[in-house]
């Protein structure tokens, strides 16, 4: 398996994943290991992987074909993220949280997710190699990476804390779904001392 950019030949493995763990399409065996919660329009994912360069994989290549996507994390600047409700509430609440100590700014920070991993290579440390290439993708670009977490979605909650090591800043509700909003520096350096 590699970890790579997504390039448009990947959009139908990328898109095939997320409506496995979609909340909305999500098999009722998958649900208690986590769900995707964001719809994303095939224009939108276009732009994601050609115009943002925002689509991280983990990719099981073949040469038969398109490479299997087993993988995948979107990450981008509010400005692309705007276009949904859920992220533009973000965009007006985030300068009311603090992390380490100093106010969270726009213009230093950026949308991390959703990250969706296949069943199938859970547990093999993907998540992880997944997670920071896309943290370091981003360091010479912004300080901080946000994100956001659906508390009833306790693996992606364990994720994020354990493995990912981001510190939770505070929550917020939305649309009736309450969501731990979270925080981590884009340096590799500073995360290694956590």
């Amino acid at each position: 398996m590699i970890v790579r950019h997504a390039s448009v030949d990947d959009m139908e493995g990328v898109k095939a994943l997320l409506r496995k763990y979609h909340r909305d399409t999500i098999s009722d065996e998958d649900r208690p290991d986590g769900f995707v919660t964001t719809a994303i329009t095939d224009e939108q994912l276009a732009e994601l992987i050609e115009k943002e360069n925002g689509v991280m994989i983990i990719a099981e290549p073949s040469d038969e074909g398109p490479d299997a996507v087993l993988g995948f994390c979107f990450a981008a600047p509010w400005e692309f993220w705007s276009a949904w409700p859920l992220f533009r509430y973000m965009m007006e609440v985030i300068p009311g949280y603090e992390f380490e100590g100093k106010k969270l700014v726009l213009g230093d920070t950026y949308q991390y997710g959703p990250m969706c991993v296949d069943r199938s290579i859970r547990g093999t440390g993907a998540f992880e190699e997944l997670f920071f290439a896309s943290l370091a993708d981003f360091r010479d670009r912004f300080p901080v990476m946000l994100t956001f977490v659906n508390s009833i979605n306790g693996r992606s909650e364990n994720a994020h804390n354990n493995k990912a090591r981001m510190e939770t800043v505070g929550t917020f509700d939305f649309n009736d779904n309450h969501y731990l909003l979270m925080a981590i520096r884009t340096d590799r350096e500073s995360n290694q001392k956590r």
